[in-house]
């Protein structure tokens, strides 16, 4: 049987979900974009699934734009802003801590001309608020942070920093992909100006996501075409997953509480457990974080060996983020936070949700004991 904890990495697409796309794909193959009746019935379903989505996040329709993940979300985000407002400044302030669909999106625009701040974290992986204030200037023209991170699962503080950018008459980005279905988005309360969201983190398909865009936001479109998309997005829509996505927000929404709550339940559970053994560390806040993210290092231990061990037990975990698996470099998120090296690269990910269940929290605490202990002992 496998035990399935790296929810952060992605999650299992839903029957509800799969039973809806199937229906689209056999059914509403109609181009949205043409007249005749079965592309229009294709045009209704996609249209449907954008009020659903603005609905459950407060937010109109004529605000969602559906891309084809959530790097394309915030790559069209940072671009779409510093093109559209170069002529205010160049200036962009994020975090150390951002996936790299942000980081390498501000390296590239640094190759452009535009100077961006990196804010630092603290050891749990919050901003200063503080520091961020001290760092706008007169040509600032967007601020982007994470809502939670990825790796450590650390919630930053989103609503204060809203306030900070609205007092500045600066724009506001958030990547929330990992918050949505954990945390509750309210943008009418948020008040942010751009979003970014996938899927597949929602018991959703691979390959489609949203922008938000505030009404009245500038943005220069990332793909020129066809008129999709109000002629902000060109390309033919991918009908079927625009509807699964509709549904799994739909579900993420109506469930987010029973969920976040047992999630929070098998996540503490996994912490003391692991945190009986003999050096192993939680990175991140013991608070504030994410309700189904554990995330440890162990000393003297190699994450790669105890990952390998979990696999041949048929556990799935990960070491970092599932974008930066396959490098040797030392999670940029952990060092960001004062981690040494060899904590930073041996760090272990496991990411639970509504599916998993406390014995499976057992199972996996009394595996990863016994892997290190032989580990020690060999």
């Amino acid at each position: 049987m496998t035990i399935y904890m790296d929810n952060a990495a992605t999650t299992k697409i839903s029957k509800n979900v799969l039973d809806e796309m199937f229906n689209v794909l056999e059914f509403e193959y109609g181009n949205p974009s043409s007249i005749y009746t079965i592309a229009q019935s294709s045009k209704k379903k996609i249209e449907n699934s954008r009020r659903k989505i603005a609905k459950a996040l407060n937010a109109k329709p004529k605000e969602i734009f559906f891309t084809s993940c959530g790097s394309e979300s915030d790559n069209w985000a940072l671009k779409g802003i510093a093109n559209s407002y170069k002529n205010k400044g160049k200036h962009i302030i994020t975090t150390k801590i951002e996936h790299h669909a942000i980081l390498h999106t501000t390296e590239f625009l640094e190759s452009l001309g535009y100077e961006i701040t990196y804010l630092n974290v603290d050891e749990d992986g919050f901003i200063s608020t503080k520091e961020l204030e001290n760092s706008i200037r007169e040509d600032t023209i967007l601020i982007s942070v994470m809502f939670a991170n990825n790796e450590v699962g650390t919630i930053e503080p989103i609503e204060e920093i809203a306030e900070i950018a609205k007092k500045h008459d600066i724009l506001f980005h958030v990547d929330a992909v990992q918050a949505l279905g954990n945390i509750k988005i309210d943008l009418l309360e948020l008040d942010v100006d751009l979003m970014s969201f996938s899927a597949h983190k929602i018991h959703g398909p691979k390959g489609i996501g949203v922008l938000y865009i505030k009404e009245g936001t500038k943005i220069t479109p990332l793909i020129h075409g066809g008129a999709q998309e109000r002629e902000k997005r060109a390309g033919t829509e991918n009908t079927a997953y625009i509807v699964a996505m509709g549904v799994a927000m739909e579900d993420a929404v109506k469930n987010l509480e029973e969920n976040k709550n047992y999630s929070i339940k098998l996540r503490d559970e996994l912490i003391n457990n692991l945190l009986k053994i003999e050096g192993v560390h939680l990175n991140g806040p013991r608070n504030n974080r994410l309700p189904g993210n554990v995330n440890i290092s162990i000393d003297n231990i190699k994450a790669s060996e105890v990952l390998m061990f979990l696999d041949l037990k048929d556990i799935c975990a990960s070491s970092a983020s599932a974008c930066t698996s396959g490098s040797l470099e030392p999670s940029h998120v952990l060092l960001a936070m004062g981690k040494d090296e060899e904590s930073a690269r041996n760090c272990i990910r496991l990411t639970l949700n509504n599916e998993n269940t406390m014995e499976e929290v057992d199972i996996v605490s009394n595996e990863i004991k016994n892997i290190v202990e032989h580990l020690r002992n060999k």
